[in-house]
């Protein structure tokens, strides 16, 4: 019988240490370690056995005919995983409680389920009555779905190895446990080792595991760092509460892009694909205010159009005021700093405020012109032409530096009606620029070129 220790290992980072202590050192997180019991090898004078001879291939050998990808039918979906599921593949998807993640993966699996992929849906929150209940909201309740409520990772493994299955739900993967490992369901072990045995009979037979994982407060996913490691494509659910709308993101990807992002809209009957995301995000623009500019953004693949909001009001506080949502704090600050060196503004004794309209997060630095030109017209009250879009990055010098992708991004501006982009200058000579683009190559060209004079707005 193989002899076992006490290890302590950190629920937050997955750290391990010889002994007990109030703080992690690897993460500085308080009261996160718990002792756990694991197998440490061999009992005392028994030798291991010795390992068998691994047989190598070359490239061009095939052992298994993988299929070709299942595609579910919901375009949004498909985008995002690269194109649909493949066979093997281990995919893990987090988010916020009551985000969707559910939801979508029921979505998905009843749809391959009525295109003949043999399908399990296996609930270690839920029962099968509540699956159910859902599945019968969301009109999906004739899709032929095996339904299975437990956390076993051993039933579900030989129940695996027995049915003919293409595709398996594991959710979620902090309520599964390996009965011989003397720790409870959740720990960073019970997770890492259920993820490793569910991911290693999925490639051994060529079943499609789908994972829900369970987010911190701090929005990353629950467990152990090496989880993301072991799957093949993390998906990430984002959205505000306050939003009927849902991003899908693609962050790691083996068959397909990374940085990609799927649209849904939260309805009655489940999430609804959202085709086209720039005319939703921009559906409440109010034309004729100061402080608002669109964004001709790139998300993975697609152009995105939205708006962006800015608002600069006198503070009474000592120091003022510096809100973002939607946005990377530290890169506001840099915008900030650079018009006030290169442009003359004060913003020193103002309250700054922005927002992405319409829930989306923006990760380009691409958004910086359209940051500016909004922080610009919000402090000098002008308002920037409705017909206008803005894409391009910011040194620090205020040179604009140019964005990848500027012909999608017009394409998608001409789409919607747009007439002018203000954008980066070609550093090529030769390339001619688009119809409609409106060159600049540092940022107080866009203060002349918008007719906007730095000056402070007078409140009433």
């Amino acid at each position: 019988m193989a002899t076992s220790k006490s290890n302590y290992i950190c629920q937050e980072c997955g750290a391990v240490s010889a002994k007990w202590a109030g703080k992690c050192e690897a993460c500085n997180a308080w009261n996160s370690i718990v002792e756990e019991i694991v197998e440490s090898g061999p009992p005392k004078g028994v030798r291991s056995q010795k390992g068998r001879a691994i047989i190598f291939s070359d490239l061009k050998t095939k052992t298994k005919n993988i299929k070709s990808r299942h595609t579910t039918g919901i375009a949004e979906f498909d985008r995002v995983t690269g194109g649909g599921l493949v066979d093997g593949m281990a995919l893990l998807i987090g988010g916020d409680p009551g985000i969707g993640k559910s939801t979508i993966l029921l979505q998905a699996v009843c749809a391959l389920a009525q295109k003949g992929v043999k399908c399990a849906y296996v609930s270690g929150e839920e029962s099968e009555d509540q699956i159910r209940m859902r599945a019968e909201r969301l009109e999906l309740i004739e899709a032929p779905v095996q339904l299975a409520s437990t956390g076993n990772v051993r039933d579900i493994i030989t129940s695996m190895e027995t049915e003919a299955l293409d595709l398996v739900v594991i959710d979620s993967i902090q309520t599964m446990y390996i009965d011989n490992i003397e720790s409870a369901p959740g720990t960073v072990t019970q997770v890492r080792t259920s993820a490793q045995e569910l991911i290693r009979i999925g490639k051994k037979r060529g079943i499609c595991v789908l994972l829900v994982g369970h987010v911190t407060k701090e929005g990353q996913l629950a467990g152990p760092r090496v989880l993301e490691h072991m799957v093949d494509t993390v998906l990430y659910f984002e959205g505000e509460r306050g939003h009927p709308f849902r991003i899908l993101r693609a962050v790691k990807n083996r068959f397909g892009p990374t940085d990609e992002i799927g649209v849904f809209e939260m309805a009655e009957k489940g999430l609804v694909e959202v085709p086209n995301p720039s005319e939703i995000f921009l559906a409440q623009r109010q034309e004729d205010v100061s402080g608002s500019a669109v964004l001709a953004a790139i998300e993975g693949t697609r152009p995105v159009l939205v708006e962006v909001q800015a608002l600069v009001a006198s503070t009474s506080f000592a120091t003022p005021r510096r809100a973002v949502v939607g946005w990377d704090m530290g890169r506001l600050s840099m915008i900030l700093a650079v018009l006030e060196a290169r442009c003359g503004m004060n913003f020193a004794d103002s309250d700054v405020y922005l927002n992405i309209a319409g829930g989306l997060r923006i990760q380009e630095p691409g958004a910086d012109l359209a940051i500016a030109a909004a922080l610009i017209s919000a402090l000098t009250g002008a308002v920037i032409p409705s017909e206008t879009v803005f894409f391009g990055e910011v040194g620090l010098a205020g040179e604009i530096r140019p964005t990848m992708q500027m012909d999608l991004r017009l394409k998608e501006a001409t789409k919607l009606g747009f007439k002018e982009a203000i954008c980066p200058a070609n550093p090529s000579k030769k390339k001619s620029y688009p119809a409609g683009a409106a060159p600049i190559k540092h940022i107080s060209d866009l203060v002349s070129r918008l007719q906007m004079e730095p000056k402070k707005v007078v409140a009433f």
